[in-house]
């Protein structure tokens, strides 16, 4: 079984505009013609540029979508909250605010972006990052945004924040002193025989792939999700049109 998925990826305009271009082609795919530039404009930054995809996830679901979020981020959640009886999450991260907010800065705007989330109708899931979860749905036709390490992903070297230049650009590469650099993508395709996923990259010409799509093996692709925890990514974030996911729901 091969699937690919009909997503159109722009170029991301700057280092720190990956989050937004992704949403666009998702948005995209679903009909939805948008602007990188309207999205970007709409979404809250990062000190140091870039977003997190719980903000990418609140921005569909301001503008009519459902949104849901796979989560493998454990500095934000507890796995014993997705155990059985899910615990209120909204209760948890609020007590977790409360004690941790003063020590980290990310988990604090972090913690602040996941309550807006959930109160805008958007769902939390931790699951174990399989084959299945992501063949479900591509085989769906649903397409799935990713948040994961573009260190690990290129095999590039860390990089060093600089003030972004005219083109966008606000890394400089460093392997001793250098920090790793979140990125996103989205994943548009699944070739089981091979075990590989289709990855639809906004970064493009990148280190390591020189067109905006891809095929990657698969375990590889989970871990650099399960990688992107070092920058508060290392999730799945799965936005669709409500009436789709109602009719998936009753299916």
């Amino acid at each position: 079984m091969k699937i690919s998925l009909p997503v159109e990826i722009e170029p991301q305009p700057s280092d720190s505009a990956c989050g937004a271009t992704c949403l666009q082609a998702i948005y995209k795919f679903w009909g939805d013609h948008r602007t990188v530039v309207s999205i970007v404009d709409d979404i809250p930054q990062l000190e140091n540029g870039g977003t997190l995809a719980v903000e990418l996830g609140c921005h569909a679901l301001k503008n009519g979508y459902s949104a849901k979020i796979f989560t493998y981020n454990v500095q934000v959640f507890d796995p014993t909250w997705f155990q059985s009886q899910q615990a209120d999450l909204t209760e948890k991260l609020k007590r977790q605010h409360e004690l941790k907010r003063a020590d980290d800065a990310r988990l604090d705007r972090a913690t602040t972006a996941y309550l807006r989330f959930l109160e805008l109708g958007g769902e939390i899931d931790m699951q174990p990052l399989e084959r299945k979860l992501i063949k479900q749905h591509i085989t769906a036709k649903v397409p799935v945004l990713a948040g994961l390490s573009a260190t690990f992903l290129y095999q590039e070297p860390r990089e060093r924040p600089h003030p972004p230049n005219e083109f966008g650009i606000s890394g400089i590469p460093d392997d001793v002193g250098g920090q790793p650099v979140g990125h996103f993508v989205v994943l548009s395709g699944y070739d089981e025989e091979r075990d590989c996923v289709r990855i639809s990259d906004p970064s493009h010409p990148n280190p390591r792939f020189p067109a905006s799509q891809y095929w990657f093996p698969l375990d590889q692709l989970a871990s650099a999700i399960l990688l992107g925890i070092v920058t508060y990514d290392a999730n799945l974030l799965v936005v669709e049109p409500k009436n789709l996911q109602a009719s998936i729901n009753e299916g």
